[in-house]
């Protein structure tokens, strides 16, 4: 294997300035996310989250977005994981986009709100039959000691509801990320890379304020 320190490569696919920028983010963010979706890469929705125990000790995890509007970003999650009781405790989180083939990322900083049940319920309604079983099935991040056990738990959970409708677990729910900074980058050559920081204060009501969303150029 080649020396970890001589594995590099320019990034020349496309340049990033402010005036190309839309006023909004959340546009911003929908116009990358749209040219990701038409590539055909697997899984363009996926996100890393970052979130911080009671220790202060930080976790990562990878979770798929399921929605983007002006209110914030939105993934779905048993309310028994780590993240969950970690989001309970502080409900800071950053959210994490790495579009490495396209030679972009976006960061996200904010706050996780939980989302109505009547969200929560529409979501996993619409979800295929067997991912509503495999939710009642595992207890998230919970240890297990062999993977036969959890199959004997989906197919005892995928028998018990074989002729009718999968209820909602009262441990499964969602998140609502409302941002205070969104960072969009775009790789440059010669590691002049090009950075956009979109924030906002995040002690007001930017719904009930109508903040406007400031743009700074960042150092690569």
């Amino acid at each position: 294997m080649a020396s970890l320190q001589d594995i590099r490569r320019d990034y020349k696919l496309a340049e990033l300035r402010q005036e190309d920028l839309d006023p909004s983010p959340i546009a911003q963010f929908e116009q990358w996310l749209k040219q990701v979706v038409d590539s055909g890469v697997p899984d363009p929705t996926a996100m890393t989250i970052a979130t911080v125990a009671e220790d202060g000790q930080p976790s990562q995890r990878i979770v798929l977005l399921k929605d983007v509007n002006a209110a914030g970003f939105v993934f779905y999650t048993n309310l028994a994981s780590r993240k969950a009781n970690e989001l309970a405790h502080n409900n800071r989180i950053s959210l994490h986009f790495p579009w490495h083939f396209m030679e972009r990322q976006v960061k996200v900083c904010g706050v996780a709100q939980p989302l109505s049940s009547a969200e929560v319920a529409s979501y996993f309604f619409s979800r295929p039959k067997e991912s509503q079983i495999a939710a009642w099935a595992s207890k998230q991040s919970h240890p297990i000691s062999t993977r036969q056990m959890l199959l004997a738990k989906y197919h005892e959970i995928k028998q018990k509801f074989a002729d009718g409708e999968v209820p909602l677990p009262k441990f499964w729910g969602g998140y609502r990320v409302v941002p205070h900074e969104i960072e969009f980058w775009q790789g440059g050559e010669h590691r002049l890379h090009n950075r956009f920081l979109y924030s906002r204060d995040k002690n007001l009501d930017y719904l009930k304020d109508k903040q406007e969303w400031q743009i700074q150029r960042l150092m690569p």
